[in-house]
Protein backbone atom coordinates (compact mmCIF):
# COMPACT_ATOMS: atom_id res chain seq x y z
CA UNK A 1 0.00 0.00 0.00
CA UNK A 2 2.89 2.35 0.80
CA UNK A 3 4.42 1.90 -2.66
CA UNK A 4 1.05 2.54 -4.29
CA UNK A 5 0.53 5.77 -2.35
CA UNK A 6 4.04 6.96 -3.20
CA UNK A 7 3.51 6.02 -6.86
CA UNK A 8 0.18 7.84 -7.17
CA UNK A 9 1.53 10.92 -5.38
CA UNK A 10 4.69 10.98 -7.50
CA UNK A 11 2.76 10.63 -10.75
CA UNK A 12 0.38 13.41 -9.75
CA UNK A 13 3.25 15.72 -8.80
CA UNK A 14 5.18 14.86 -11.97
CA UNK A 15 2.12 15.74 -14.02
CA UNK A 16 1.70 19.03 -12.13
CA UNK A 17 5.41 19.82 -12.58
CA UNK A 18 5.15 19.06 -16.32
CA UNK A 19 2.22 21.47 -16.60
CA UNK A 20 4.16 24.16 -14.71
CA UNK A 21 7.17 23.64 -17.01
CA UNK A 22 4.99 23.87 -20.13
CA UNK A 23 3.40 27.06 -18.82
CA UNK A 24 6.80 28.61 -18.09
CA UNK A 25 8.13 27.69 -21.53
CA UNK A 26 5.06 29.04 -23.34
CA UNK A 27 5.10 32.34 -21.44
CA UNK A 28 8.88 32.89 -21.46
CA UNK A 29 8.76 35.42 -24.30
CA UNK A 30 5.47 36.99 -23.29
CA UNK A 31 4.95 40.46 -21.85
CA UNK A 32 2.14 42.38 -20.20
CA UNK A 33 1.17 46.02 -20.61
CA UNK A 34 2.07 47.86 -17.42
CA UNK A 35 0.81 51.34 -18.30
CA UNK A 36 -0.97 53.08 -21.16
CA UNK A 37 -0.26 56.48 -22.67
CA UNK A 38 -2.47 59.09 -21.00
CA UNK A 39 -3.62 62.44 -22.32
CA UNK A 40 -2.21 64.98 -19.82
CA UNK A 41 -5.19 67.31 -20.26
CA UNK A 42 -8.07 64.86 -19.76
CA UNK A 43 -6.28 62.12 -17.85
CA UNK A 44 -7.86 59.49 -20.13
CA UNK A 45 -5.99 56.80 -22.04
CA UNK A 46 -5.06 57.72 -25.61
CA UNK A 47 -6.98 55.52 -28.06
CA UNK A 48 -5.38 54.28 -31.28
CA UNK A 49 -7.76 55.25 -34.13
CA UNK A 50 -6.84 52.14 -36.17
CA UNK A 51 -7.57 49.57 -33.47
CA UNK A 52 -9.83 51.50 -31.06
CA UNK A 53 -7.63 50.20 -28.22
CA UNK A 54 -5.55 52.13 -25.68
CA UNK A 55 -1.95 52.78 -26.71
CA UNK A 56 0.57 50.92 -24.49
CA UNK A 57 3.31 52.96 -22.84
CA UNK A 58 5.38 50.52 -20.76
CA UNK A 59 5.62 46.73 -20.59
CA UNK A 60 6.42 44.21 -17.87
CA UNK A 61 8.54 41.30 -19.02
CA UNK A 62 7.66 37.72 -18.25
CA UNK A 63 8.60 36.46 -14.78
CA UNK A 64 9.71 33.19 -16.39
CA UNK A 65 13.42 33.80 -16.84
CA UNK A 66 15.71 31.03 -18.13
CA UNK A 67 16.74 30.29 -14.52
CA UNK A 68 13.13 29.76 -13.47
CA UNK A 69 12.47 27.52 -16.47
CA UNK A 70 15.57 25.49 -15.55
CA UNK A 71 14.35 25.20 -11.95
CA UNK A 72 10.96 23.94 -13.12
CA UNK A 73 12.64 21.41 -15.41
CA UNK A 74 14.77 20.16 -12.50
CA UNK A 75 11.65 19.93 -10.34
CA UNK A 76 9.97 17.78 -13.02
CA UNK A 77 13.07 15.57 -13.31
CA UNK A 78 13.11 15.09 -9.53
CA UNK A 79 9.58 13.67 -9.59
CA UNK A 80 10.49 11.34 -12.47
CA UNK A 81 13.47 10.16 -10.40
CA UNK A 82 11.12 9.55 -7.44
CA UNK A 83 8.92 7.36 -9.66
CA UNK A 84 11.93 5.38 -10.89
CA UNK A 85 13.25 4.95 -7.35
CA UNK A 86 9.85 3.76 -6.17
CA UNK A 87 9.75 1.18 -8.98
CA UNK A 88 13.23 -0.11 -8.13
CA UNK A 89 12.58 -0.23 -4.40
CA UNK A 90 9.20 -1.96 -4.76
CA UNK A 91 10.79 -4.45 -7.18
CA UNK A 92 13.49 -5.25 -4.63
CA UNK A 93 10.83 -5.66 -1.94
CA UNK A 94 8.85 -8.00 -4.17
CA UNK A 95 11.99 -10.06 -4.89
CA UNK A 96 12.74 -10.46 -1.18
CA UNK A 97 9.11 -11.29 -0.40
CA UNK A 98 9.05 -13.92 -3.16
CA UNK A 99 12.19 -15.58 -1.82
CA UNK A 100 11.05 -15.52 1.81
CA UNK A 101 7.46 -16.72 1.31
CA UNK A 102 8.16 -20.05 3.01
CA UNK A 103 10.31 -18.66 5.83
CA UNK A 104 8.62 -19.73 9.05
CA UNK A 105 9.29 -16.97 11.52
CA UNK A 106 7.10 -15.42 14.14
CA UNK A 107 8.06 -11.82 14.88
CA UNK A 108 6.11 -9.49 17.11
CA UNK A 109 6.14 -6.70 19.62
CA UNK A 110 4.36 -6.23 22.93
CA UNK A 111 4.18 -2.91 24.70
CA UNK A 112 3.34 -2.09 28.27
CA UNK A 113 3.14 1.19 30.15
CA UNK A 114 6.92 1.37 30.69
CA UNK A 115 8.56 -0.85 28.08
CA UNK A 116 8.47 -2.38 24.63
CA UNK A 117 9.33 -6.03 24.10
CA UNK A 118 10.26 -7.32 20.65
CA UNK A 119 10.43 -11.07 20.14
CA UNK A 120 11.28 -13.45 17.32
CA UNK A 121 10.77 -17.19 17.07
CA UNK A 122 12.62 -19.04 14.29
CA UNK A 123 12.39 -22.83 14.06
CA UNK A 124 15.69 -24.51 13.13
CA UNK A 125 14.48 -27.69 11.45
Amino acid sequence: MLFTIIEIGSIAMARKSAQDLAEARSLAHDSVVATYKVDPVTGLAIIDPKTDLPVPDTWDVSPFTPDRIKARRVHYEDWIAAIIFNHLFSGADAYVAANLWDFKANIGAVSSARSLTVYASIPLR
